[in-house]
């Protein structure tokens, strides 16, 4: 058994699955820890395409995933924060950064995991900080990524010289254009062109894959992982799909173009390293690192040409909106409390798509987003009440406790997303008229200091979300530390305009209580989407009556 090609595909089966995940480990890691210093870098990046590329490709080191940044950075253009050309550049320089990230993780590291597993572990477990904690998973899901590479090594060592297995692989040397296929569809499936560059370049390392297949899958895993992202947001504004798509179609048609030049022997592996892992892998680093440098100064004319073949539709079709609040389910208790859960966090979707827009209003005045904001509260209100009315009869029907308690959790939940829906369609949409009616606008400082509160508390109504369908402590308590940090920074944030006024700055004069409205409208939307946590704290015992509980030892 042990040349036995089945037991091979066990075994490499087995380390590319943890890979995956650890790689998947280390980027939900850097994202709960400091998914809003990430924001606030990629946005502020956007200034100038150079330094968006860089901003992009220290973003992707940072998650071990380009397609992570493409996301977030498709939520900026859909909100109107970061213009198209800058987010095209942003996603041209996370291709490089995932291309370091592999070469980095691909150094024989096996000294350094013992120490990063008891380093995670101690972090994970025993810190309080929400940062430390996330930290650890890092430190785990690296030294996890080095031990599947670890395992892949062992497991192909044998098989070198197998017969079957040399067989298929010579085939695959012979036919670039099969091996590159495998390699994007890979690539995709998987969800990672990190996870999918380390397996292919493992192989050829250890000379089970042919280095011009190597390549050619490399080349493919490049396609793959920007079709990851087409796929993902698909769904999202005209503007976000076009850079999405832009860099789909350079970075796919710079991989085919590169394949044709190693099928062609135009580019010799020779020219690339002197070991088959070092071709392959730098090749990898030096086509992405070659495409950006190509395609940055032409960011706009790229644009503009798949504006052209990207256009919204005529007459797009229009869905009403179903109700989840079952009147048939009143009979089952469960059944009709999962209708109501639905139903708010509908609401908290729909307000989460008003708050990513509203802040667009205070730089340029639309009337059509403002209209679309006050007809989305209008449903959002509707919604509310008809909950409330929901849970009412539920209640009715069945006056258990453990019914009631649920429904009055329900029934708060709702209470305080509709609040916060009101913030944004009428208090922040007002702010943003008075704004554009006096013909006035906030300093530059005034402005990054908005614009950087009004993504952080973007980032905990996402996490909000994220709680109320997962009803995980962790994250529920994460939640609830982070309102804490939110009315701190609020307060220094309104401390810093005082600064500004007593310097005697026209602009923050002017802006004055907009500037101020506008902070404590964005804290108390956080405060209503922070509420979600309290029913699930309450539960464990980690709420106190008047502030959060310790963590657990442990």
């Amino acid at each position: 058994m042990e040349n036995s090609p089945l037991l091979f595909v066990l075994h490499v089966a087995g380390a590319a699955a943890l890979l995956i995940w650890a790689v998947r480990l280390v980027r939900t890691g850097v994202e709960r820890g400091w998914s809003v210093q990430l924001r606030r870098w990629l946005r502020r990046g956007g200034e100038n395409r150079w330094v968006a590329a860089v901003s992009g490709l220290g973003a992707a080191v940072l998650l071990q995933s380009s397609t992570a940044v493409a996301i977030l950075t498709s939520n900026f253009v859909s909100a109107g924060t970061l213009a198209a050309a800058a987010g095209l550049a942003i996603l041209l320089g996370a291709d490089v950064g995932s291309a370091i990230v592999a070469q980095i993780l691909l150094s024989r590291a096996d000294w350094a995991v013992p120490l990063l597993l008891v380093l995670g572990v101690v972090l994970f477990l025993k810190a309080e900080r929400k940062e430390f904690r996330q930290a650890g998973r890092v430190l785990i899901g690296l030294a996890l990524i080095f031990v599947s590479l670890g395992m892949i090594r062992e497991a192909t060592e044998p098989l070198r010289d197998a017969p079957a297995l040399v067989a298929a692989m010579r085939y695959l040397g012979g036919d670039p254009v099969t091996a590159f296929v495998i390699g994007a569809l890979f690539a995709w499936a998987v969800h990672s062109s990190v996870a999918a560059v380390l397996l292919f370049v493992t192989l050829a390392a250890e000379g089970v894959l042919p280095v011009p297949a190597g390549m050619a899958m490399v080349l493919g895993a490049n396609l793959g992982g920007a079709f990851i992202a087409y796929i993902l947001t698909l769904t999202a504004e005209i503007e976000a799909r076009r850079i999405v798509i832009a860099n789909l179609v350079l970075r796919g048609g710079g991989a085919a173009i590169a394949l044709l030049s190693v099928s062609a022997s135009l580019l010799t592996p020779d020219l690339l390293g002197s070991s088959p892992a070092r071709q392959v892998i730098n090749l990898h680093l030096g086509f992405n690192l070659v495409l950006a440098l190509a395609a940055l100064p032409f960011t706009a004319p790229v644009l503009r040409l798949v504006s052209g073949l990207v256009t919204p539709p005529s007459s797009p079709a229009i869905l009403s909106r179903v109700s989840a609040l079952d009147p048939a389910a009143l009979t089952d208790p469960d059944r009709a409390l999962a209708c109501a859960s639905r139903e708010v966090l509908q609401m908290g979707e729909g307000i989460e798509a008003m708050l990513r827009t509203v802040i667009g209003l205070y730089d340029r005045w639309d009337d059509q987003v403002a209209e679309a904001i006050t007809a989305k509260e209008a449903d959002i209100d509707k919604m509310h009440f008809e909950t409330k009315l929901y849970l009412a009869k539920l209640n009715r029907a069945h006056a258990e406790e453990e019914v009631t308690h649920k429904g009055l959790e329900l029934a708060n939940m709702a209470v305080n997303l509709e609040s916060a829906g009101d913030a944004v369609a009428r208090t922040m949409v007002g702010l943003a008229k008075r704004l554009n009616d006096s013909g006035t606008a906030f300093s530059e400082t005034g402005r990054k200091e908005v614009r950087d509160f009004h993504d952080r508390v973007l980032s905990n109504a996402q996490s909000a979300l994220n709680v109320l369908m997962t009803l995980n402590p962790d994250a529920a308590r994460a939640l609830v530390e982070e309102k804490e940090h939110v009315r701190a920074l609020e307060q220094d944030l309104q401390r810093s305009h005082l600064d500004r006024l007593k310097l005697g700055r026209v602009e923050s004069i002017e802006t004055s209580n907009i500037h101020q409205e506008t902070l404590r409208a964005l804290k108390q939307i956080n405060t209503a989407f922070s509420m979600v946590a309290y029913p699930i704290l309450s539960e464990t015992g980690d709420l106190l009556s008047s502030r959060l509980a310790k963590p657990h030892g442990g």
